[in-house]
């Protein structure tokens, strides 16, 4: 029995993620991901990723562990968060709110670049379209979703689907997912710091 609240939020969150990680393919997604991105940075290549409402916060999160630093001082890496907020608002009022990231792919984006968008619905149209511009430029595309994929699945180079009830619980295994994966392009380019 998973009990009452607090209990079985808790309970809820923690299946979840199990449900999510007892199937193999995405774990080994989550190294593809690391290596690809590795790959990039080796390359002097960048990544961009980009969500909605806490997805964006995930995002920003996301972009400065490698700007910043995860766990270990090591040279930063190129990581673009796209979430300017005066970039939102002039796109957002010049051409509306489904361009707000394409725009930014566009913008900043190039061929051998990596791009990371993250969709607890898999429906969301800005994401669709900053996908679909990414595709264009020649970028390796990382599509992070939620329930069945939405409109999303089957799109992106590589994929993780949670299959969470909430976007609460989706975007807590988006999170999990997006520090392993800054684990794991550490171990690959800085080895020395998990000696």
């Amino acid at each position: 029995m998973k009990g009452s609240f607090p209990q079985k939020s808790f309970s809820d969150a923690l299946e979840t993620l199990e449900n999510f990680i007892k199937n193999s393919i995405n774990i080994k997604k989550t190294e593809e991901t690391s290596l690809a991105l590795a790959k990039c940075f080796k390359s002097g290549k960048k990544a961009l990723i980009c969500g909605n409402g806490g997805s964006l916060c995930d995002a920003m999160h996301f972009a400065e562990e490698f700007t910043g630093r995860y766990r270990k001082n090591r040279k930063p890496l190129p990581v673009i968060s796209i979430s300017d907020s005066s970039h939102i608002t002039c796109v957002g009022n010049d051409y509306g709110f489904d361009h707000v990231f394409s725009r930014g792919v566009e913008a900043f984006g190039r061929e051998g670049d990596v791009f990371i968008g993250l969709s607890t619905s898999g429906n969301s149209p800005n994401i669709i379209k900053a996908h679909e511009e990414a595709k264009k430029i020649g970028m390796k595309t990382v599509l992070l979703l939620g329930k069945d994929g939405g409109d999303l699945s089957g799109k992106a180079d590589i994929e993780f689907i949670v299959g969470g009830a909430t976007s609460d619980r989706i975007q807590e295994v988006h999170m999990t997912v997006l520090h392993i994966v800054i684990e794991g392009v550490e171990r690959i380019i800085f080895p020395e710091n998990y000696e």
